[in-house]
């Protein structure tokens, strides 16, 4: 997917757009992806993310909000391939990731926090498809996400 420049999207649309704060690491094998937000909000379990990546992506961005944690990572090497095999463009996590050489490998857009060897716990618990907020920025299932080297750019509609 060919995308835009997050800096021309800020320089054409101002304030009708939001931007991330610069938290965000890429480990995904795409820099740059877009798509319309599905989210998640979790907390150091995921359950949620595991079955929004198991589902039919249709080139969406799955953004999760793990409350910043750095304990547990909330994705890893078999969810990064199932995101792929079900057609997600990206995923943007505040919290953490695991196996990253494995998903520097993949077709996926990542963007998370860092890195952190341990996996998540399994409680069932989180909630999906809720605005999240995180990054100074509010998600809402539907907005338009577009991420590239200089940051991650978020909209109510998608942009020309």
């Amino acid at each position: 997917m060919t995308t835009k420049a997050t800096a021309d999207l800020c320089d054409a649309h101002g304030d009708a757009v939001q931007v991330c704060e610069p938290v965000f690491h890429a480990y995904g094998g795409r820099v740059a992806f877009a798509g319309p937000v599905s989210t998640v909000r979790c907390f150091e379990d995921n359950s949620r993310v595991k079955e929004a990546v198991e589902g039919p992506g249709n080139g969406r961005v799955l953004v999760v909000d793990g409350g910043g944690s750095r304990r547990h990572a909330l994705l890893g090497g078999n969810l990064g391939v199932a995101a792929v095999k079900n057609g997600w463009a990206g995923i943007i996590i505040h919290g953490c990731i695991r196996d990253s050489t494995e998903l520097a490998s993949l077709p996926l857009g990542i963007r998370a926090l860092g890195t952190m060897p341990l996996r998540s716990e399994k409680r069932g618990e989180g909630e999906r498809d809720v605005p999240v907020r995180c990054a100074g920025v509010t998600f809402r299932p539907g907005d338009w996400v577009y991420a590239d080297a200089d940051g991650v750019v978020v909209s109510h509609g998608p942009l020309a």
